[in-house]
């Protein structure tokens, strides 16, 4: 597969920010801005909510998700990601119980 150039503006403190956080995943930014390229190609879509709201609490609500510890902040995409999905698939209202009657159904091969 042949490579090209992808050159972006952004403000000096994220890209060090952004590379900081990067390295702490094990990656480099080109690498994470696959990831983010490849995640959006597959599914069609910005793979995050991408909204503007003029609330307070929205970006006191930002500071706290900016400011989190790296583990904390993949976990939280993690989440969304995974709700996304259940709501895709029309499981998100299922119990504790209901999943994990799927999940014994699954292994018994049911």
């Amino acid at each position: 597969m042949s490579q090209t150039t992808f050159s972006i503006r952004m403000d000096d403190n994220l890209k060090k920010d952004f590379d900081k956080l990067c390295e702490e995943f094990g990656m480099s930014m080109t690498t994470a801005i696959n990831v983010f390229a490849r995640a959006v190609v597959r599914e069609k879509r910005i793979p995050f909510e991408v909204s503007s709201t003029k609330a307070p609490a929205y970006a006191a609500d930002r500071r706290v998700f900016y400011n989190a510890s790296p583990v904390a902040s993949r976990m939280s995409m993690v989440m969304r990601q995974l709700s996304a999905e259940a709501e895709r698939a029309g499981a998100a209202d299922m119990t504790l119980d209901e999943i994990n009657a799927e999940i014994d159904a699954a292994r018994s091969g049911r």
